[in-house]
């Protein structure tokens, strides 16, 4: 379960990520609101994820699919480019990630 904390607590932290930019600096009530309910949400899941994973495996794959997941975000809903540089760095995060689980015995 703590696995599916993690995932859901990674996928806040897009949604409030992307609020924020959506927020125009905080300018927008709708979307400031809705990244502070994400903000708390992320880190609510993220704490009850901590609980039975070991904090030096919840909170890097925590950022990493935070990471993955704005980069996506940026690329879909702000028409964000993307070099060819920055996506064998994307793969080197996605290795990380995936890394680190393997190797976590969890």
């Amino acid at each position: 379960m703590e696995w599916i904390y993690l995932l859901i607590a990674g996928i806040c932290e897009v949604c409030w990520a992307t609020c924020m930019k959506l927020s125009e600096g905080f300018t927008k009530l709708n979307f400031s609101i809705f990244t502070v309910i994400g903000m708390i949400v992320s880190f609510y899941f993220l704490i009850k994820a901590s609980k039975t994973l070991p904090l030096s495996l919840a909170y890097p794959i925590w950022t990493g699919v935070g990471a993955f997941g704005s980069i996506l975000a940026g690329m879909i809903l702000f028409k964000e480019n993307i070099s060819f540089l920055t996506w064998i760095f994307i793969v080197f995060l996605l290795i990380g990630i995936i890394g680190i689980k393997a190797t976590s015995g969890h």
